[in-house]
């Protein structure tokens, strides 16, 4: 290989279900072929991540295995340390919490730095809530935006809202949000009284789950029927 384009170790990105009790049905069956290469493990929650390694018959020893925390409390300066293992040949595995990693996660900062550093970056096929929702609402798939989390503050939340409508409309765009799964209602209530009767919007909510949720409707017809997402992991995406 050409200077500098030699590889170092591997992080491997692994997903996790979304909803509880469905990893047979939505991670690839060699799944714990890659996790079981990790020497080294980078998570949100360490308690969670091997709870859900247990569900996936993992046997390794999880008091031999380093983890690597980070969350809202890791400082950036501490990231490229998390990778100096794969600078020495060593395997690295990344996971996200639910989902796909590094959408809508903070993993996306460590898959950056390994970029820089050279560490080759394998992505695992797992479920993604934004991309499953998107398919299911029957909106534009050539041309859409994923922007996260709206304001809280109503005023400016109501602004941002119209913003995205009239992009809708001049771009032809697909526009997808998230929400904390104890404000989904209130977020649901603030797409009604601000946007046009006629704009369509698709709520998709616990996908994958027994309870999964799917129905696209104009907003006229959201404000005569609205179910309770309160505390559920919740997609919303607007069209035309």
């Amino acid at each position: 290989m050409e200077q500098g384009i030699a590889r170092k170790g591997k992080l491997y990105l692994i997903p996790t279900p979304i909803s509880e009790g469905t990893a047979d049905d939505v991670l690839p069956a060699n799944l714990l072929k890659f996790v079981e290469e990790g020497q080294e493990f980078i998570t949100e929650n360490i308690k969670t991540t091997r709870r859900y390694l247990r569900s996936i018959g993992f046997k390794g020893d999880f008091d031999q295995i380093p983890y690597h925390l980070i969350n809202k409390h890791t400082s950036e300066n501490e990231l490229p340390g998390f990778l100096k293992g794969a600078e020495q040949g060593k395997t690295i595995a990344l996971f996200s919490e639910a989902g796909m990693p590094c959408v809508a996660d903070p993993g996306a900062m460590v898959v950056k730095i390994a970029h820089q550093k050279n560490i080759r970056v394998i992505p695992v096929n797992g479920p993604s809530s934004i991309m499953l929702a998107l398919v299911a609402s029957g909106f534009n798939g050539q041309n859409f935006a994923f922007n996260g989390y709206l304001p809280i503050q109503s005023a400016e939340r109501t602004k941002q809202i119209k913003k995205y409508e009239a992009r809708v409309k001049s771009e032809n765009q697909t526009q997808i949000f998230i929400e904390a799964p104890y404000r989904n209602n209130q977020l649901l209530d603030a797409f009604i009284k601000a946007c046009e009767p006629d704009t369509l919007l698709c709520v998709a909510s616990e996908i994958t789950g027994t309870s999964e949720f799917i129905k696209t409707l104009p907003v006229k017809v959201w404000r005569k029927e609205k179910p309770n997402f309160h505390k559920k992991n919740t997609i919303f995406l607007m069209y035309k």
